[in-house]
């Protein structure tokens, strides 16, 4: 199969700018000596996820327990289960572990440690447990100095849970956008994971895991002292949010739309094409950032960026193609009906979960398949 016999809208997979943000990730975690967790959320594609472990990552990190149970079912057994443990996911763990999975699963309230406790002491597991520390006031977490810290794991030691390690994610580096912001941000998310670490240890817990993770603070950090391993998801594909954070140039973003002009609005310089918010997402990542790209970047059905001419608005199956600054009333005839586009997106995870599969483009042009799934 050739792109040109793809049906549109198609989410496509650039082959070799995707081996290239692999190896570029994993060369930079084995410089500064930790190991590799990558976090498969963006894809959850098993060929994606292969050509990251084949690259030297150990384990993955997933999102839902839908994405442990795929991945588990194709080989892949030490998989962390990075989202606070609602007791009622626990049997669906369970039922994991029972199957030899080394799942680990995450706590960062003494309520949802004692949930675990009493699940695993009914039915006679001793999970392993990581505590989610909170490096920057992103999300969710337990702050590194917070005497919840200590609470939550005595709570799970004395109830026969294993205390695997700790856990954090600086989120808020997706805020910033110069590589010493970037810097500090990193350092920031490195220190307090490696503290949490430590005070566990000398109240006497176990604390033999520190994993931290994004994709612009493993790019950005300068050192990881303390830490035993980095997540990161994003990067296999980039977006264009990740472009405007300065980690990505749009050369290596992966993941586009392919899709086809099927109509215009000459007077106000419009082009519609087929791909509307059901095939990029209704994110808007890059709005609140330096440069907003609307829906999305368009290239030329070769993937050649058309710099100034992005996707500014869509509906649920069509998609507005204009021009930044004064509107290209020429537009017609720049791009006549049957025209095919790429659409380069602001978030990847999010574009790629409208799609149930991807088109993978070889080097040599032809395309692969590769099926995507969905759930929890």
């Amino acid at each position: 199969m050739r792109l040109q016999s793809l049906n549109t809208p198609a989410a496509l997979i650039d082959v070799e700018r995707m081996n290239h943000n692999i190896e570029r990730m994993q060369q930079r975690l084995n410089a500064l000596g930790v190991s590799f967790r990558p976090h498969v959320k963006t894809t959850k594609c098993e060929q994606v996820v292969r050509a990251q472990l084949d690259a030297g990552a150990l384990g993955i990190t997933v999102s839902t327990l839908k994405e442990a149970e795929q991945f588990f079912a194709s080989g892949i057994r030490d998989i962390v289960y990075a989202v606070g443990t609602a007791p009622t996911k626990l049997s669906q763990a369970l039922a994991l572990r029972r199957q030899g999975c080394a799942l680990k699963i995450v706590a960062d309230s003494v309520a949802c440690a004692k949930a675990i406790v009493a699940f695993g002491q009914q039915h006679e597991e001793s999970f392993e447990v990581w505590i989610e520390i909170d490096v920057d006031g992103h999300r969710s977490g337990i702050a590194p100095d917070d005497d919840t810290l200590i609470s939550v794991a005595t709570t799970l030691s004395a109830g026969g849970m294993h205390l695997g390690g700790v856990i954090a994610h600086a989120g808020s580096s997706y805020e910033y956008d110069t590589h010493e912001e970037l810097v500090r941000i990193a350092e920031q998310e490195r220190s307090g994971c490696v503290r949490a670490a430590e005070r566990l240890r000398a109240a006497g817990l176990q604390c033999d895991v520190v994993s931290i993770g994004s994709t612009p603070t493993a790019l950005a950090a300068e050192h990881l002292e303390g830490v035993t391993e980095v997540r990161a998801g994003v990067y296999v594909m980039f977006d264009l949010v990740m472009h405007n954070v300065g980690v990505a140039e749009t050369s290596e973003i992966a993941l586009s739309v392919l899709t086809t002009v099927i109509g215009h609005q000459s007077e106000k310089g419009w082009a519609i094409v087929d791909a509307g918010w059901m095939a990029m997402s209704r994110d808007r990542g890059t709005q609140r950032q330096k440069q907003d790209f609307g829906y999305g970047l368009v290239c030329l059905e070769n993937g050649d960026v058309l710099g100034e001419y992005m996707m500014s608005g869509a509906n649920q199956e069509h998609g507005i193609v204009s021009r930044s600054g004064t509107p290209d009333h020429e537009i017609e005839s720049r791009f006549p009906i049957g025209t095919r586009l790429r659409i380069l997106p602001n978030h990847a995870c999010a574009t790629g979960a409208q799609h149930p599969a991807y088109q993978a483009i070889r080097p040599d042009g032809t395309v692969e398949t590769w099926p995507r799934f969905y759930g929890w």
